[in-house]
This record gives structure tokens, C-alpha cells and sequence, in this order.
């Protein structure tokens, strides 16, 4: 007989840690036509999980009426984490009885083919996510992955990877390239070095001095103190392409290394959201701008066939069970890691 219920962990409200509630009455979730059902086997930490919880994506009152990643207010109690390494174990109707048992990472940007990006879901924002011992998804978002890594290292690349390759898709860079990268040492950024690094582009990190060493070794040609001078340190017009998650005070900077026809991609605002535009640099240097959320088709497929290949390798900082999660949240958000921090599932 199927398990009914299963443990998991909920957010009840925007707030503090109080908010996160360790349960082990959850119902089990029932695929529908077209789901599976996956048996997670580790979920990692992302800065949504704790940007959701505290309501930062709310640009209005404390009511939280728009404090997910699309927008709109969150139908709580919510089972987050965006981040999932599982096994299918159940499929609804129309999905082939055979994938049963395939390992597979959830991507995380639910979006219908050919849709309009303003109707996407999140993954563990607009709908239940992986901090449980099981969840469920379109089948169609459920990729079979063929590797050595273990659970806890798959579960590290979801979310920041595909981020990640999103804005280098975006931005279209490739071979030659010259690329600056903000928020280099965590999930997003690291990911970001390996990728560009791929694609044949020469890497720049802004990090922080305690960590230049790693992120020269995991790819960069240079790792500078994100408070560096970037003008005196890079040259104006030296830059091709500036992958952003820092946003913040020294954002102007960023554009003043960008050669004419440039391009620019965020994804964060760690350092920020509110920034000076001098629009005459936009305009003069025709620079194109990207913000970065919901993935293109290709995204995340090509992510796969990278870990696959090995062209990429999991950065996991630090691993605790899921019922410690508040120290996992409380350590990951101190910045104090280098990649990702990943949760076992019981």
C-alpha cells in the first residue's frame, strides 16, 4: 500500500525562521494526467527560499500580494525548494508506465510549450516544491539524468545552473568572449564561471578576497575584490558581457567596462535592487539588457547533456538533513560558502 503521508517541511507565513514548520503529516501528492511523482532524494538552498519567506520580491505593502517570483501572492503553506535530485516512483495518466525508477532533476521554470513567459510557475513557489519526501511535476519537467554524481551533488545544479546558462543563452556568448561575472562564489555565480568557461569565453569573478584562489582554479583568468576599481582594474570598453547578481551601489561601474554593443544579464539583486542608470550610456553604447527569470526551451536540456558530459562539476558546500533546515538557511544565508547548500531528504 502507498504511503498517505509523508515529512516534509512548510512555510506558513512571510517571516522570520518561526515560519518554516517540520511536519511528518503531509499528504502524499497524486500525479495527475501527464505528472509523475518523484521520490526526492535531496533538495539544495536557494536565495528564493529565503527571499520568499521574507517577502523581498514584494515591491508593495506588507500584505505580500506579490511576493513570488511571478508576482502574485503565494497560496500558503507552501513546500518549497526548487532544487530536486529524486526517482520517479508513480505516473498519471498518458505517462509511460517505464520511466518508473529513472533518476531525474526537476527544472524548475514550469513553463507550457510555446507559452508566453508571463503564464510560468516556479517550482516550489506557485506550486509545492521538493522540501518532502516526494512532490510532483509535468512529466515534461522531470529529465531523466545518466550520471556518476551522487543525489546530494545533482541536487546542486538545477536552479543556479540553469540560471546560469539562461543568461549566457540570452546574451548569446561564446567563444572569444570576454565576460565579467558579479557574485562569483555563490551558486549562480560559480555555476556561471564553469559555464562561460565552456563555451570557450574567457571569465572574469568578482568575489570575495577569501575566495579569488577557488574561482581562479574553478576557471576564471581573473578573480578581483568585488570592491575593486573595475575601470582602473579592467579598462573601459573591456568587457563584452556582464553577467550581474549583485546589482547595489557599484552597478554604473558595470557598464562603464562594457564595450559598445554590449550585453548585460541579471539575475539577482544581492547587492541591491535600486540602481543609477545614466541612460545616455545605454543608448550611446548600445547596450542590450536582459533580465533573466523565466528559461528558454533549450535551457535546461542543455544543461543535462553538460553534466553528462562532465563538462561541469557540483560545487556542494555544505550538506544537513532536512530537519535542520533552518540551520542550512541560517549558514547559507551568512555568504560564508563557496556553491550550494543541500538538504538530505529522510
Amino acid at each position: 500500500m502507498a504511503n498517505e503521508t509523508m515529512t516534509g517541511v512548510i512555510l506558513t507565513g512571510h517571516g522570520d525562521y518561526d515560519q518554516l514548520s517540520y511536519r511528518d503529516d503531509l499528504s502524499v501528492p497524486t500525479p495527475g494526467p501527464g505528472e509523475v511523482q518523484i521520490r526526492v532524494a535531496a533538495a539544495a538552498v536557494n536565495n528564493t527560499d529565503l527571499n520568499t519567506r521574507l517577502a523581498w520580491y514584494s515591491k508593495g505593502d506588507s500584505d505580500a500580494e506579490d511576493a513570488s517570483w511571478s508576482g502574485n501572492a503565494l497560496k500558503l503553506p507552501l513546500i518549497q525548494g526548487a532544487d530536486v535530485c529524486g526517482h520517479i516512483s508513480a505516473v498519471g495518466e498518458g505517462v509511460d508506465p517505464a520511466r518508473i525508477g529513472e533518476r531525474v532533476l526537476i527544472e524548475p521554470s514550469l513553463r507550457e510549450p510555446n507559452a508566453a513567459p508571463d503564464t510560468a510557475k516556479y517550482f516550489g513557489s506557485e506550486c509545492d516544491g521538493g522540501f518532502a519526501q516526494f512532490t510532483k511535476v509535468a512529466a515534461r519537467h522531470a529529465h531523466k539524468i545518466d550520471s556518476t554524481l551522487s543525489d546530494v551533488e545533482l541536487a546542486s545544479f538545477p536552479c543556479s545552473y540553469s540560471t546560469s546558462e539562461n543568461m549566457l543563452t540570452r546574451t548569446g556568448v561564446g567563444e572569444g568572449d570576454r565576460v565579467l561575472v558579479t557574485g562569483a562564489s555563490g551558486g549562480v555565480g560559480s555555476a556561471t564561471v564553469q559555464l562561460a568557461r565552456a563555451r570557450g569565453a574567457e571569465v572574469i569573478a568578482l568575489t570575495s578576497p577569501a575566495k579569488i584562489a577557488l574561482l581562479e582554479e574553478l576557471g576564471a583568468s581573473k578573480a578581483l575584490d568585488r570592491n575593486a576599481d573595475l575601470v582602473a582594474e579592467l579598462g573601459k570598453n573591456s568587457v563584452d558581457v556582464v553577467i550581474d547578481l549583485v546589482a547595489g551601489p557599484g552597478w554604473p561601474a558595470l557598464l562603464d567596462v562594457m564595450r559598445p554593443g554590449g550585453r548585460y544579464a541579471v539575475a539577482g539583486a544581492i547587492g541591491g535592487p535600486e540602481v543609477t542608470l545614466d541612460v545616455r550610456t545605454l543608448y550611446l553604447k548600445d547596450l542590450s539588457f536582459f533580465g533573466c527569470t523565466v528559461l528558454n526551451s533549450e535551457v535546461f536540456p542543455n544543461l543535462v547533456k553538460r553534466i553528462e558530459s562532465g563538462d561541469i562539476r557540483p560545487l556542494v558546500a555544505e550538506t544537513y538533513p532536512l530537519a535542520q533546515i533552518v540551520d542550512a538557511q541560517k549558514s547559507f544565508a551568512s555568504k560564508g560558502h563557496m556553491g550550494k547548500i543541500v538538504l538530505n531528504i529522510p
